[in-house]
């Protein structure tokens, strides 16, 4: 590309290049800063708990250990600790949190009235009620050395064996299958640390009248109620936000889309050029996709079935073999893996286009990186198998299943798919640096911020951001709050900032290449989404740190920048509807396929990840209690598959159309109805499932307490909308299988009659 041909940057562009840089450094410095008083303000873990008379109860290495015991297990996709994790079992702090209480009153019932528990009269109760929270609240866990009170210290033995006990029996009525990886001794520890965790939740921080994790979880029977600070950023965030809103709509129309823009002028992607080696190598790439999307189903559906018929698969009982444990890391990895493959081969098309040429050897780096991205997925899944089901036993931690959600994989694998998402980066870089060169030869720093360089720095911030997950690289850290935090800034920071920048670049490079906005449109409005995404992604992660030991800080931070992760999405529908009319006049747009997935994942990025995210269940006050629920799971689908996967899709259709070009037959049927199969199942997902249980379950928290929200009574009342999630299943696997079809028999047709022409 000519340098002299682009138009210069002007003011606005420039104006918004320093926002950008300022806005950046401004949220780092301040992120750096939350980081040290994170690590400052994580619950402690005390050296030893002993009793009164002195009986030791457990010492740290007794709770350390009891945490890889946690993650060994992988409890964490079969329950939930702090909220985080699976929905299907019990949330192990809220559940035994109640126990915990429970035993304590029956045993002060026992030395004051000499009666059980049930047989107390409503003051009697009410009395020891009081009693039993005063314990639990004034226990000092800061200290080196915490002494319990003695009925404390009986009811965590009892309750210790009892939690050990459970970990070793089969639970089919639960959907349990004992923890295949654990021995007696790992099981009593694992119940140290659990117990640890609960006494977290109701023990008040020093000088405060609220716990380590904000008073999360709500269960009013052991005094844990919402705090001041919860009600007031709720409010604050609330009014800042449609604030916000309107600012962002008056920059965009003032200063991004003015009258002066020029018409677009930059079309590439409408001159079908011979494809690269390369580029016709990328097709397997795809097929991948669509088999690991069928995966992805196929598991889902597995573990949909079962909240439904916990004890079998439709008379069969696979838990001993397929524990729902395993099923679920496959579920959230899979699409990791799937989105990223549409990513990563649908720039490795693009990137020889954008750089005018193919580097020698670019063919022979994508097809490394193909089979050794299989080698990375094959063993990530098969080592999670064989260490939730105790085959690997001394290495789990390396190989087998690291225990933590989003991030089951084994350390191993880990590093290597960083490596990957690295090599992925450069392998696009030297195929883009002609380009790139060419636009630095200006000598001018904003020449660095041009939509090409754009689309490189997103896809080596999703690789950068990947390796904080690795926090500390070869061992398991001791604290599970800071072990959360840090897996926090990749399933947030990698998918709402990293990511969020990689579809801005990318979407608003699709736009410029077809001809449907100009350059300067395309980087006025990237730029400007870029300062909105950095200045909300980044320290909008802090929701997700309001109940898990964080410092209550985060309540400030989290709430505010959460909320305003809502304004890029904002935007995006706001260009969507835009680029829409730009297309309706262009009758003979070849890439009206593309460009319906892309305005779909505009649409559920806003929905999924704004309405039924930053705007609904991020609020303080309403998250308290909704944490942890079907309405998490309801914006978790509608945010990933809808945001992130409809994207991934729309570019893997983008580069099948430019595979045909003008030689071969294309036909957007069945990639139309896999699109509108996959909105009606997203659509009837909502409203036959998540809402129908999810604010029941809402309810349920609020009004009976956290634990009862996740147990097994309240989902035995929500059974007819538990197989009500089938119509949807069915219908999105259809989509699935019609997308399959089609990229299969694309992809091979193209890539013969291509080969056979060159």
């Amino acid at each position: 590309m000519d340098t002299l041909q682009l138009p210069k940057q002007d003011n606005t562009a420039k104006t918004l290049i320093v926002l950008l840089l300022l806005v950046t450094i401004g949220c780092w410095l301040t992120m750096i800063w939350s980081t040290y008083h994170t690590y400052q303000e994580a619950p402690p873990i005390p050296k030893m708990m002993k009793s009164i008379n002195s009986q030791l109860i457990m010492t740290l290495e007794d709770i350390v250990q009891g945490k890889e015991g946690f993650q060994k297990a992988d409890l964490m996709d079969y329950g939930s600790l702090y909220g985080m994790g699976s929905y299907y079992g019990e949330d192990y702090t809220a559940q035994y949190l109640v126990e915990l209480s429970h035993e304590i009153m029956g045993l002060l019932a026992k030395k004051h009235h000499h009666k059980s528990l049930k047989d107390l009269s409503d003051p009697e109760h009410l009395t020891l009620q009081r009693e039993m929270q005063k314990l639990l609240k004034n226990i000092n866990i800061n200290s080196e050395t915490v002494v319990l009170p003695d009925i404390v210290s009986q009811a965590i033995t009892t309750l210790r064996s009892k939690i050990a006990n459970d970990l070793l029996t089969d639970r089919f009525e639960k959907g349990w299958g004992k923890a295949a990886s654990l021995n007696q001794m790992e099981a009593e520890k694992t119940a140290d640390f659990l117990l640890y965790c609960v006494l977290t939740t109701v023990a008040n921080r020093p000088g405060k009248d609220f716990s380590w994790t904000n008073n999360w979880p709500p269960e009013p029977s052991v005094g844990n109620t919402p705090t001041t600070q919860t009600f007031v950023w709720t409010w604050a965030s609330l009014t800042l936000l449609f604030f916000a809103i309107g600012v962002v709509v008056v920059i965009f129309r003032l200063y991004i889309d003015t009258s002066e823009i020029e018409k677009p002028h930059e079309a590439i992607l409408n001159n079908f050029a011979k494809l690269t080696p390369s580029q016709l190598a990328l097709g397997k790439y795809f097929i991948v996709v669509s088999l690991l999307l069928l995966v992805q189903i196929a598991v889902g559906t597995m573990m949909a079935h079962n909240y439904a018929e916990r004890e079998s698969f439709y008379g069969i009982n696979i838990t001993p073999y397929l524990p729902f444990a395993f099923l679920r890391s496959i579920h959230i990895q899979a699409p990791i893996v799937w989105i990223g493959l549409g990513w990563i081969g649908s720039g490795l098309f693009l990137a020889p286009l954008i750089g005018g040429k193919e580097p020698v050897g670019q063919k022979f780096l994508v097809n490394l990186l193909f089979w050794i991205t299989m080698i990375i997925v094959g063993g990530a899944f098969i080592g999670n198998y064989l260490g939730i089901t105790g085959v690997i036993q001394k290495h789990w931690f390396w190989f087998g299943n690291q225990g933590l959600s989003y991030l089951e994989l084994g350390r191993f694998w880990q590093i290597l798919f960083f490596i990957g998402l690295v090599a992925w980066s450069l392998i696009m870089l030297r195929a883009i640096w002609p380009t790139m060169r060419g636009l630095f030869k200006s000598n001018s720093f904003y020449s660095l911020f041009h939509i090409e360089n754009l689309l490189w720095y997103s896809t080596f911030g999703i690789a950068v951001i990947y390796a904080f997950g690795m926090i500390p690289l070869t061992k398991i850290h001791s604290s599970f709050t800071l072990t959360d935090y840090w897996r926090w800034w990749v399933v947030h920071l990698w998918v709402e900032w990293a990511f969020e920048l990689f579809v801005a670049a990318i979407t608003g490079y699709f736009l410029m290449a077809v001809g449907l906005v100009s350059r300067r449109f395309a980087e006025r409005a990237v730029l400007f989404e870029w300062i909105l995404i950095l200045g909300s992604g980044i320290l909008g992660t802090g929701h997700h740190l309001f109940w898990a030991g964080e410092p209550e800080l985060w309540l400030s931070i989290g709430t505010v920048f959460s909320f305003l992760e809502v304004l890029p999405l904002f935007l995006l529908i706001l260009e969507a509807i835009q680029q829409y009319l730009h297309l309706k006049q262009n009758a003979n747009f070849p890439y009206r396929l593309a460009f319906l997935y892309i305005l779909g994942a505009a649409f559920w990025n806003f929905v999924g990840a704004g309405v039924f995210g930053g705007a609904t269940i991020n609020a303080p006050l309403v998250n308290y209690y909704e944490h942890g629920t079907f309405l998490t799971l309801n914006h978790a689908h509608t945010a990933m598959f809808g945001a992130f996967g409809l994207l991934a899709l729309g570019l893997i259709y983008l580069t099948l159309r430019y595979m045909a070009g003008d030689r071969i037959k294309w036909s957007e049927k069945l990639g139309v109805w896999a699109f509108w199969f996959y909105n009606l199942g997203l659509v009837m997902w909502i409203f036959l499932n998540f809402f129908p249980i999810g604010w029941p379950q809402l309810i349920a928290s609020y009004e009976h307490g956290y634990a009862y929200a996740r147990s097994m009574e309240f989902y035995n009342t929500t059974l007819f909308w538990q197989w009500m999630r089938m119509p949807g299943d069915i219908i999105f696997a259809i989509g699935a299988l019609i997308m399959a079809w089609d990229f299969w028999s694309k992809t091979r047709h193209f890539s013969k009659v291509n080969k056979e022409n060159s």
